[in-house]
C-alpha cells in the first residue's frame, strides 16, 4: 500500500471528524466527549503525515504507532458517543468503518515494515 493512500484516507477521515464535531458543539451542545474525538480523531492523521518525513525507520514506525493509538482512541470515543445517543447508530456505523480501516491499514503498515527491517513484535 503507498502512502498516498493512507495520507489521504486519514485526511478524508479528519474532516469527517471535524465536522461531527461542529455538528456536536452546535447541535448537541456536547463540549467535552467531541472535544477529545476532535483531539483523536485529528491526530490520526498528522501523525501518517509526520511519518512520511521521518528520519529512519524506527521513527517512522514511531510515528505510525502513534498513529495506531489514536486510531483505536478514536473508536472509544465514537462508541461512547454512540452509546449515549449522541449520535445516530448509522453516523457510527460510517465512521466506525472508516476508523476501523484506518486502523487495519496502519497496523498493516507497521507489520510489514518491520518484517522488512527485521523487528520482532
Amino acid at each position: 500500500m503507498n502512502g498516498k493512500v493512507i495520507k489521504e484516507k486519514s485526511f478524508r477521515f479528519a474532516v469527517r471528524v471535524v465536522m461531527l464535531y461542529k455538528y456536536l458543539k452546535s447541535e448537541k451542545k456536547e463540549y467535552i466527549l467531541s472535544k477529545q474525538l476532535l483531539c483523536s480523531g485529528t491526530s490520526i492523521g498528522a501523525n501518517v503525515r509526520e511519518s512520511q518525513n521521518a528520519e529512519s525507520k524506527a521513527d517512522f514506525i514511531h510515528k505510525l504507532a502513534i498513529s495506531q493509538k489514536e486510531a483505536d482512541e478514536t473508536l472509544y470515543w465514537l462508541e461512547l458517543l454512540k452509546e449515549t445517543d449522541y449520535i445516530t447508530r448509522e453516523e457510527f456505523n460510517s465512521l466506525e468503518s472508516d476508523a476501523t480501516e484506518l486502523l487495519k491499514i496502519i497496523r498493516s503498515i507497521i507489520l510489514t515494515t518491520k518484517n522488512n527491517k527485521g523487528i520482532k513484535g
